[in-house]
């Protein structure tokens, strides 16, 4: 009897040795010439974005309903320091936006963002995780949303006398069927008619966004004058009832109601200045964000004692015991303004990264066709509202909460190590040095380690001196890193203290990671083993990383949906 044959190992062999070949293949790091002139194509995604509008997108991304509830809940446990825990977690995520703007300035002006990045930096295999650990976390996080814009709407359609308790659940509230199942008909309705109006253009998109955007900015700013007149400063003392580790948790919570500004990095095809106004709309957005956080915060500390604050809805309930109940209406209205941003950039953002998968061939290729007038990817677009509107319409996704945040602080994580990478300078002249190269790359893996460990001795009160011995370690990496390296200096804008500050982001994002439910750990390893699995059985097979070249596929004119 036959055990096996030199034939049946030379082919599993062949097999793994090709497996292994296509995964580690990269992206070429362009030259400033041929950067220069896919900037300037004329074919594609069409170049409408300005500054004004990168920023809004920004802000539109980051700032939803989280504004006017975050701030109270978490100002119930760190008190007044909420403040400085909002600082905290904004100077993190401006190291984070400092990351994105250089390699936003120094990539062509394609779609693809971290994925694009990782692909360039890294690996083939290392950028499909990172796209599908990011994806993941905008469905679901996109058909959230959606359900708690329906139950926005609903509750404002119910101050009216007439639908007060008229309204079914399964509407708009969500009818639920066991623990999984949950009817919601109001969700997916909205899904697809900000679907539609993303398939209408990055222009009309763009003005939506605007007008919504500004009307939340707005709103915002007349709740914190309207709150400053009922400030008492008695509450502000004592500053951090609970003391610092309050403040440091604290962080670790708002950290999430800041991300958002990297949607702009993934606009760079459809910006009209890309080298310059990118980064401004990068930091820019982010800026503003900490800015209106602030606010908010020192209003609502002031208006009530932190220990008086509401659960559910903390800002109104502040308005309301001081008789400005107006304000809690434009509250509401407030929140479905910022809702709808958020979902609306969400969805853009998915699309242009299935558009850039598809044009790698990691997916299919009609993910990789753009409308030939309106300038967007109306397949892709339709694709991620269909996957957002099933969840919304048929899942408690609230239920799935708990494992979202995973891909946001995988994409950051890898791109801050994206920046050290491309600015070995062996990278950078194309003249790698393999144990140059797999040096640094054991120092970044070591910082995020231990970002990881600390994090994990942190959750669970682990002794001092564990804590202490992982920030050490993960010190030496950098320094290593520091010495044993050769840094080119880049075009375009550049993020200072390379590469200390994207080794901060990475043991900083890693340790918040640890501060994940340990189902968004599983998540995180069961979701790389099937993609691992996905790419083995087709991405290997028809990707080509220099796709680059001839990146813009059009759709063909019978597909014209004019």
């Amino acid at each position: 009897m036959r055990i096996g044959s030199p034939h049946s190992s030379s082919s599993s062999s062949s097999s793994w040795s090709q497996f292994w070949s296509s995964a580690l293949r990269s992206k070429r790091l362009v030259t400033a010439g041929e950067k220069a002139s896919r900037d300037s194509s004329e074919f594609g995604l069409s170049r409408r974005l300005g500054v004004i509008d990168l920023v809004l997108l920004g802000i539109g991304a980051s700032i939803g309903a989280g504004i006017f509830v975050v701030t109270g809940t978490v100002a119930r446990d760190a008190g007044p320091g909420v403040t400085i825990s909002f600082i905290l977690a904004g100077a993190s995520c401006v190291i984070n936006a400092l990351c994105y703007a250089e390699l936003a300035s120094r990539f062509p002006a394609v779609v693809g963002g971290a994925y694009l990045y990782t692909y360039t930096a890294f690996n083939e295999l290392t950028a499909f995780l990172v796209f599908s650990q990011l994806m993941l976390d905008y469905h679901i996080g996109a058909a959230s949303i959606a359900r708690s814009l329906a139950n926005y709407l609903i509750n404002i359609l119910e101050l009216f006398p007439v639908f007060k308790d008229n309204i079914p659940k399964w509407i708009g509230h969500g009818e639920s069927i066991g623990d999984v199942l949950s009817i919601n008909i109001l969700a997916p309705t909205l899904l697809m008619l900000i679907t539609f109006v993303l398939c209408q253009g990055v222009r009309e998109s763009s003005v939506v966004n605007c007008i919504m955007t500004v009307t939340k900015i707005i709103i915002v700013i007349i709740v914190i004058f309207a709150g400053v007149f009922e400030v008492d400063v008695s509450n502000w003392s004592p500053f951090a009832p609970n003391g610092l580790k309050a403040i440091f948790t604290g962080a670790t919570v708002v950290f999430f109601a800041y991300v958002g500004f990297d949607a702009v990095a993934n606009s760079a095809e459809e910006s009209k200045r890309p080298q310059r106004d990118l980064p401004i709309g990068i930091i820019g957005s982010l800026l503003v964000c900490i800015a209106l956080y602030i606010g908010v915060c020192l209003v609502i500390t002031g208006m009530v004692p932190y220990n008086l604050l509401g659960e559910d809805a903390p800002l109104a309930d502040a308005f309301t015991s001081k008789g400005l109940k107006f304000i809690s209406v434009l509250i509401s209205v407030g929140a479905v303004a910022g809702l709808t941003t958020t979902l609306l950039v969400g969805l853009y953002v998915q699309s242009r990264l299935y558009l850039g998968l598809g044009r790698d061939g990691l997916l299919p290729s009609i993910f990789a066709k753009v409308h030939s007038t309106r300038h967007t990817p109306i397949h892709s677009q339709i694709w991620v509202g269909l996957v957002a509107s099933v969840l919304a319409g048929l899942l408690n996704v609230h239920v799935l909460s708990h494992i979202l945040s995973v891909g946001t602080l995988t994409g950051y994580s890898v791109v801050s190590a994206c920046v050290v990478v491309l600015r070995w300078k062996d990278k950078t002249s194309s003249q790698v040095s393999s144990s140059a190269e797999r040096e640094g790359v054991i120092c970044l893996i070591a910082v995020a380690l231990c970002g990881f460990a600390t994090g994990v001795f942190y959750r669970y009160d682990a002794s001092f001196i564990f804590l202490i011995l992982t920030i050490v370690i993960a010190a030496g990496a950098s320094v290593a890193l520091v010495f044993r390296q050769v840094y080119a200096d880049t075009p375009g804008f550049s993020c200072p203290g390379v590469p200390i500050l994207p080794n901060i982001c990475i043991f900083f994002n890693m340790f918040l990671f640890a501060q994940l439910h340990q189902e968004a750990w599983m998540r995180f390893v069961i979701l790389s083993i099937v993609m691992i699995g996905v790419y083995a059985i087709y991405g290997q097979h028809h990707a080509n990383p220099s796709a680059e070249d001839n990146i813009y596929i059009e759709a063909p004119q019978e597909e014209e949906a004019r």
